[in-house]
């Protein structure tokens, strides 16, 4: 299994939503991620999708998907997890 990206789903306008939006903006600017960790609102079409098809009912959550798009590991709710533990899926 190859470790390909990190979804970051929040809702835009919501108490967390600085939170997700400043971790993502934190964790690039300390990781080399070349476009691997991205931020999905899930008030659009296709955040909304990907919240449904991976059951996501807590903002923000925090995906870790290998390349046929399995969950390698998740984190749901607003204690969002350390860097270094998201990063050490992408450089496996």
């Amino acid at each position: 299994m190859r470790f390909v990206k990190v979804l970051v789903l929040y809702q835009p306008n919501s108490e967390y939503a600085t939170t997700a939006e400043s971790y993502v903006r934190d964790f690039q600017r300390q990781h080399d991620l070349g476009g691997k960790m991205e931020l999905v609102s899930v008030n659009t079409r296709e955040g909304a999708a990907t919240a449904s098809l991976y059951d996501i009912m807590a903002y923000p959550s925090i995906l870790a998907l290998a390349d046929d798009g399995s969950v390698v590991n998740s984190w749901m709710g607003p204690q969002l997890p350390l860097m270094d533990e998201v990063a050490g899926y992408l450089y496996r």
